[in-house]
């Protein structure tokens, strides 16, 4: 068979990709890996004791919907740069935006502080683990995304991998949230941000080997 041949059968056969596979695809991988990562926080680390109350405390919810930001922006991301031609444009900012803002609450809730209480805001009590429980957390989702990714078309691997290691970073720091004892912007800032960076450079690492075609 010659080659123009091939070329024409193989286009014969061709058929149009089901509409919105790539979003179905990694809203099941939420479904699979998230009750996981919640599992995983639960049955490791436990839920705080005053959850109901801390439920009134504004500096929670930037705890909470910060990371959740992320992983909303890095669904976003991941699901186009999986299909080939797809642009991201614009959604990029949503990576951004929750970033920047957290970094200058954080720099100005420091600068505000008394001199002697800026060392406990960026410390906490639990800066050691704080990063590797959000990683171990957002193990499940990450794997699960991946998966999705294979399963798929991307052709900028090690972006899309950075993309699904976003997604998954987030979830695992919203999950983690529900145990994390520690409220201080200056914190969040900094120990957050590292511990879901980690899965970003993971998946642009293992993206750059795993989703080649």
């Amino acid at each position: 068979m010659k080659t123009h041949e091939l070329v024409a059968l193989l286009a014969a056969r061709a058929e149009p990709a089901p509409r919105h596979a790539a979003v179905r695809r990694f809203a099941f991988a939420l479904a699979v890996g998230l009750p996981l990562s919640i599992a995983v926080m639960a049955l490791e680390y436990g839920v705080r004791r005053d959850l109901v109350q801390t439920l009134f405390w504004p500096m929670f919810w930037v705890k909470l919907l910060f990371p959740a930001c992320i992983a909303v922006a890095g669904f976003v991301i991941v699901q186009r740069l999986a299909r080939p031609g797809v642009r991201v444009r614009a959604a990029w900012l949503g990576l951004a935006v929750p970033v920047l803002l957290v970094w200058a609450l954080g720099f100005v809730t420091w600068l505000m502080a008394p001199v002697d209480e800026r060392a406990a805001m960026v410390w906490g009590q639990t800066w050691r683990t704080c990063v590797f429980n959000i990683a171990l957390i957002a193990v499940p989702v990450f794997v699960a995304s991946l998966v999705a990714l294979k399963s798929l078309a991307p052709t900028q691997p090690a972006l899309a991998g950075a993309a699904a290691g976003a997604m998954s970073a987030g979830a695992g720091a919203a999950v983690y949230a529900l145990h994390c004892q520690e409220l201080a912007a200056p914190f969040l800032a900094i120990w957050y941000v590292i511990g879901m960076t980690l899965p970003v450079v993971a998946g642009a690492l293992i993206g750059h080997r795993l989703l080649r075609w």
